[in-house]
């Protein structure tokens, strides 16, 4: 036995056998075992039970690494679904502007927004995409996850999207960090091509994606999907060429208005959708009916000073399967998943149990992982984070800060703040 941990307060399993995902009153079934063990084999688990139960089967030996988590809080490491960590320059002016009042269009047309982030991109060089998202894998690894989707989209053209997606595959290559790369050159409307709109969804369908596909850079395609940007029409034309390629959908729907991308993600079976600010009814109950995972980004409203977030409370009434994620990117930068589980519980009132569920196993369902990833099972990968607080209704309550004591990837500690002088 290459590690275990014993003496967990809360040992926090979400064991399958109470859903993948779980929807509805199942969200708060954590399947948590009381002082709690976990045996590591390589980068696998190979026992979960009780601490007692762990000494007497589990033979240990002088190699064997033993974690004491005595008043911790042992969880699957957190997985984060929406990214976008493949980008150059900083916005951080933009703040004094939101505060001043100027919406969104407003900082666009003054030059900032998602256009200054496409030009600083293109301009950098792939070694310094690469270490710009090496440093965010870093902190994100430090607050605690270890699995990330994340997507081109800053590059806006074929050759800079290729090279955000090249970024992307020498990351998950060289980081501990496992990453799934989805394809985002439906992102926005580059300058170029200002009025030109189906001009561009074209350049998307004949050219972008069949070398994506070629070059094997994208397991999934995304689109945002926006009144003004890519219509229901140009999003449905986009995600079905991928489809040919074998590349699988996800979509940006309803965050500003409410375009009916609920029911195109549903008809498209749609493997994740972000957002949903705004969705009707008639698109949740289809969402409901499809195997789609609604994956809420509560960062992104707190950052653009909105009052409204998604309906996550509604949506869990409805059953509908919820996964959260930080939608890390140049206007919502934040590393930390324990960030978006707080805010999760105060804006969108999701209890901590909800939102752990959301951050940890329904996450996984989001990126399609849930065979490997997402609770503390046998067979599973060791993907673990020990948290130095007693249970897991601390994550929201003790916010602001890392509660993360050690994390643990493919049963090898990355992370361990208990290293650290007191």
């Amino acid at each position: 036995m290459d590690l275990i941990i014993i003496h967990a307060n809360e040992l926090v399993t979400l064991d399958s056998r109470y859903g993948i995902p779980r929807v509805g009153k199942e969200m708060k079934n954590l399947a948590i075992i009381q002082d709690g063990a976990v045996a590591i084999s390589g980068d696998y688990i190979t026992f979960i039970g009780t601490s007692e139960e762990l000494m007497t089967k589990i033979p240990s030996n002088k190699k064997t690494i033993i974690i004491d988590a005595s008043n911790k809080l042992v969880t699957p490491s957190f997985i984060d679904p929406h990214t976008h960590i493949i980008f150059d320059g900083y916005r951080e002016n933009e703040l004094e502007m939101k505060l001043a009042g100027m919406s969104y269009l407003e900082i666009l047309e003054s030059g900032g927004g998602i256009l200054k982030t496409v030009n600083a991109t293109r301009k950098a060089p792939l070694t310094r995409l690469i270490n710009n998202g090496r440093k965010i894998l870093n902190k994100m690894m430090e607050y605690g996850t270890t699995t990330i989707e994340t997507k081109s989209g800053y590059g806006l053209d074929t050759e800079n999207e290729i090279k955000s997606l090249l970024a992307i595959k020498e990351l998950n290559h060289d980081h501990p960090m496992d990453i799934v790369s989805t394809f985002l050159g439906a992102h926005t409307i580059p300058p170029e091509y200002k009025g030109k709109n189906d001009e561009y969804v074209e350049v998307i369908v004949s050219e972008m994606i069949p070398r994506i596909a070629k070059e094997e850079l994208a397991e999934f395609c995304d689109v945002f999907c926006e009144e003004g940007i890519f219509s229901t029409e140009q999003t449905k034309k986009i995600l079905l060429s991928a489809l040919k390629y074998g590349i699988k959908p996800q979509i940006h729907i309803d965050e500003i208005v409410d375009t009916n991308g609920a029911l195109l993600a549903a008809e498209l079976n749609a493997v994740q959708v972000g957002h949903l600010l705004k969705s009707n009814d008639k698109g949740l109950e289809a969402l409901k009916r499809s195997k789609t995972i609604a994956t809420l980004l509560p960062g992104t409203p707190f950052c653009l000073m909105l009052k409204d977030f998604a309906p996550a409370r509604k949506m869990i009434e409805m059953g509908i399967p919820i996964a959260l994620a930080t939608d890390l990117n140049p206007n919502c930068w934040t590393e930390s998943m324990q960030m978006i589980i707080a805010l999760a519980c105060y804006h969108m009132k999701l209890s901590p149990a909800e939102a752990l569920t959301a951050a940890t196993i329904n996450a996984a369902c989001a990126i399609e992982r849930q065979d490997e990833i997402g609770s503390i099972e046998v067979g599973k990968k060791a993907d673990i984070v020990v948290f130095d607080v007693p249970n897991h209704n601390f994550l929201p309550y003790q916010f602001g800060v890392n509660l993360v004591s050690k994390v643990i990837k493919n049963g090898k500690v990355v992370v361990d703040f208990e290293k650290l002088p007191k």
